[in-house]
């Protein structure tokens, strides 16, 4: 398989993972193949926040702002599945309910939503709801677009630098993250590092150099509490706690945005 071959076949495996968007068909699966993905993961958040952005900006021609910015978060959530939204809900459980290490495992496990799940979707629907409300319209597109990125670019440098924390589980109780169960490489984080950049620049002229550090450093911030978190309840991460992540961080870089875009809308 040639290089071109097998870079593309990496980045559509992950997009056919983490999305319900159409791969080819040429494009098989393999466990291994989700771990030489992972560097691939911001580009599938550049694409899905591209189509939120075409939604909102569509959507907002014939529509009142809210509803607009409503159609963006529902196309977006559809993409994927709500699959970064239940792991969210996954963690909240798993971290809220259990004490040990063992019983966070077997809750985040379990597929029914308790309380906690349910609460951190609703605050985290609501203020991503709130917070792209607030961004002035123009900006809005281009928010989404280094949102979706930068955020899986977050959740994947966890990826570098925590274990898996089911890795001693058995082969058939496997979980989301269990493909990419083996760290990253340094070249690898590069690649996604880069990937995440294109959203960044698109967005970098359209706001203060100042506003974009401050969602910069809110969405960086979140990632360390959160994996620092991991470390300390699991030893590691799961892949709840990956789509918690992208969750989290990508909500952090639009409040960082906020912190002084709200005087000019």
């Amino acid at each position: 398989m040639s290089l071109w071959r097998r870079e593309a076949s990496n980045f559509f495996g992950a997009l056919g993972f983490f999305t319900r968007l159409p791969v080819p068909a040429w494009v098989g699966y393999a466990a291994d193949q989700l771990h030489d993905s992972a560097r691939y993961f911001p580009l599938v958040g550049l694409l899905v926040g591209a189509l939120g952005a075409l939604a909102f900006v569509l959507a907002v021609l014939v529509w009142p702002k809210p509803l607009a910015v409503l159609a963006a978060l529902a196309l977006t959530i559809y993409i994927t599945g709500a699959f970064h939204e239940d792991g969210l809900s996954d963690m909240a459980d798993g971290f809220g309910g259990g004490w040990t290490r063992e019983q966070v495992l077997a809750i985040m496990k379990d597929s029914r939503v308790g309380s906690y799940g349910v609460i951190a979707l609703v605050l985290m629907l609501l203020g991503r709801f709130l917070a792209l409300l607030e961004l002035p319209t123009a900006v809005l597109p281009w928010a989404l677009l280094a949102g979706h990125s930068l955020s899986r670019c977050a959740a994947t440098s966890l990826l570098k630098f925590l274990d898996y924390a089911r890795a001693d589980a058995a082969p058939e109780a496997s979980a989301k993250a269990r493909p990419v169960a083996r760290r990253l490489g340094w070249g690898e984080l590069l690649v996604a590092l880069c990937l995440c950049l294109p959203g960044l620049f698109w967005l970098a002229p359209r706001v203060p150099p100042l506003v974009l550090g401050q969602g910069l450093l809110l969405a960086v911030l979140a990632t360390l509490w959160l994996g620092r978190l991991m470390a300390r309840r699991l030893g590691g991460y799961t892949g709840d706690c990956l789509g918690a992540t992208q969750q989290v961080s990508e909500l952090a870089f639009y409040l960082g945005l906020l912190g002084t875009l709200w005087t000019s809308t």
